[in-house]
């Protein structure tokens, strides 16, 4: 019988979450998209300031499934958690992890007083949109998603618009 355990992230746990954030982003068709270091990903969690917590899923003692979230802060809603990824790796599905981890996640929001949970799915994720649609989760078709990505140099200072977009004072 195989031991599943469900716990708090830890910074010894950092490698093997990575493996598997690039599975996903194998299967979401986006490798190239996951640029982030080992070690700016380690600090991120695990530095003096975190900005994103985690649960991982351990099947014999071998870690097979996150979900790691952040706090999202609404002027509407409050603060409220955002699941930025919940995975399981291929060789694992079906075995009611992902199930164990929302449903902690859904515990550790509760925890923390969050007004609610919010997320991201690719409309063609069909397992994942099922899953989401047995807890009863809203699928908001209003809302695009926008992003500005900055590269090394603009990092340093990201509020500097590209040149064409410059004006000069009056």
């Amino acid at each position: 019988m195989m031991s599943i355990i469900i716990r708090k992230a830890e910074k010894a746990d950092c490698p093997r979450m990575m493996e598997l954030v690039r599975e996903l982003a194998l299967y979401e068709k986006a490798p190239q998209e996951v640029t982030v270091t080992q070690e700016h990903f380690e600090e991120s969690g695990f530095g003096p300031n975190p900005v994103w917590w985690a649960f991982v899923a351990e099947v014999d003692g071998v870690v097979q499934g996150i979900a790691l979230y952040y706090i999202r802060y609404s002027t509407w809603k409050g603060c409220r958690m955002f699941l930025e990824d919940l995975v399981v790796s291929e060789a694992s599905r079906g075995q009611g992890l992902g199930k164990l981890l929302f449903d902690k996640l859904i515990e550790e929001a509760g925890e923390k007083n969050f007004s609610g949970m919010v997320w991201q799915v690719l409309e063609w994720n069909e397992p994942a949109i099922n899953f989401y649609k047995k807890y009863n989760a809203k699928f908001d078709p209003e809302w695009w998603n926008a992003s500005i990505e900055f590269t090394v140099s603009q990092r340093s200072n990201p509020v500097a618009a590209p040149r064409d977009q410059q004006r000069t004072a009056r």
